[in-house]
């Protein structure tokens, strides 16, 4: 419990993930849920309260702190972890509250999304992910595939989302990302 690991990231992480190299699921932090909650990326369940995951402790601009369970920390197992943090035009990992509405809300990111992956971590639902590089409307922003981190469905449609020049908009009130 305590054990200290060096990311070498220069900013502190905002999300990160662990996973042996075995058969455990992988455990997710995020910033907007705080130190004393996970999620797991392989699964559809809410955030759960987990103080053995990331010991009650937020990363630094030099380390991340792992608890005791064995998912994250354990004698003699290879571990492997992904630390993401915001770079100004490139990359932002944040949280933003739905509105429930068709005319979604717009999330400001700074830049020109290509890529976006969403979790509603209140509740059971899929890691959504969409992408410019598959299918867009038209030509336009207008994102019209999804693929899901958790399950193994193909990608569908739906005109979810729009990639607009410094962040993104929801164009449904979808409660998977919306609500």
């Amino acid at each position: 419990s305590g054990h200290t690991i060096p990311h070498r990231l220069s900013a502190i992480p905002k999300m990160i993930i662990v996973k042996t190299l075995g058969d455990n699921q992988w455990q997710v932090y995020h910033t907007a849920m705080g130190n004393t909650k996970k999620l797991c990326l392989d699964d559809d369940s809410a955030a759960s309260t987990q103080s053995n995951r990331w010991n009650n402790t937020s990363p630094t601009s030099s380390v991340f702190t792992l608890g005791n369970h064995s998912s994250v920390n354990s004698n003699d197992v290879i571990y492997i972890a992904y630390c993401f943090a915001d770079v100004e035009g490139y990359s932002k990992m944040s949280g933003y509250s739905g509105n429930n509405n068709a005319n979604g809300p717009f999330i400001y990111t700074g830049f020109a999304p290509t890529w976006l992956m969403v979790k509603k971590f209140s509740d059971t639902n899929h890691w959504i992910i969409w992408d410019n590089k598959r299918s867009t409307k038209n030509g336009a922003n207008i994102i019209d595939k999804k693929l899901y981190a958790n399950i193994t469905n193909a990608e569908n449609g739906a005109e979810d989302v729009t990639f607009l020049s410094n962040g993104f908009k929801f164009n449904t009130n979808t409660g998977d990302w919306n609500e």
